[in-house]
């Protein structure tokens, strides 16, 4: 079944409301798909990193499982066939995959490793339809200063870092923190926008 061209829409496959402004910015409809559970709770969306994985490798790889399981939703609840869109985001210290926070005091210790020092968001989307998937990706270079603690302990308190990828969000309080950006806000954000259109413009979309 084509895609329509004219009044584009399509299923997200994500929770994150800054992945849904972010869409409605560039004017793309969508409807939400709503998980039953959190995906750390579905099997299907195991994020664990894969023994020594390359972290460009367990983005691509999670936001294309992401989609994946987007269609098959899309297909068990014989939704309306538009193409999915999913997106992972994770940052990468040193060599060393660091995801969202397990509790305040593990976004304490992020925040702590990430002060002062330069690490890179990778954000990977996903876009599938009947057989067809494509996907790409936005890595960006991010700076903070150096955090003191009594910052670091406000900033965990107000509960912004809980749920994002290196305990923090760029739009939000913590970018006071941000000395200097490489890259692609709305894919430090969590979608990057002009990579999103890209592979919207594959699929025939007219934005």
């Amino acid at each position: 079944m084509p895609v329509d061209t004219q009044h584009p829409r399509l299923h997200l496959a994500s929770r994150s409301p800054r992945r849904r402004e972010l869409l409605a910015q560039i004017g793309v409809g969508f409807d939400t798909l709503l998980l039953r559970s959190s995906p750390r709770d579905d099997r299907a969306l195991d994020e664990t990193p894969l023994t020594g994985e390359d972290p460009v490798d367990y983005v691509e790889r999670i936001a294309r499982s992401k989609a994946e399981h987007g269609c098959r939703i899309v297909s068990w609840r014989r939704l309306l066939p538009q193409p999915v869109l999913a997106a992972d985001t994770t940052i990468e210290l040193a060599g060393e995959l660091i995801g969202k926070p397990r509790d305040a005091e593990d976004a304490r210790r992020i925040l702590q490793r990430l002060s002062g020092e330069t690490h890179r968001v990778l954000t990977a989307v996903a876009i599938a339809f009947e057989v067809h998937m494509e996907l790409a990706l936005s890595i960006s270079e991010v700076r903070f200063r150096p955090l003191d603690e009594g910052e670091i302990g406000r900033y965990v308190a107000s509960g912004e870092p809980m749920d994002k990828a290196g305990a923090y969000g760029i739009q939000g309080r913590a970018g006071m923190f941000i000395e200097h950006l490489s890259g692609s806000y709305s894919g430090v954000m969590g979608l990057p926008l002009c990579e999103t259109a890209q592979l919207l413009k594959r699929f025939g979309y007219l934005l």
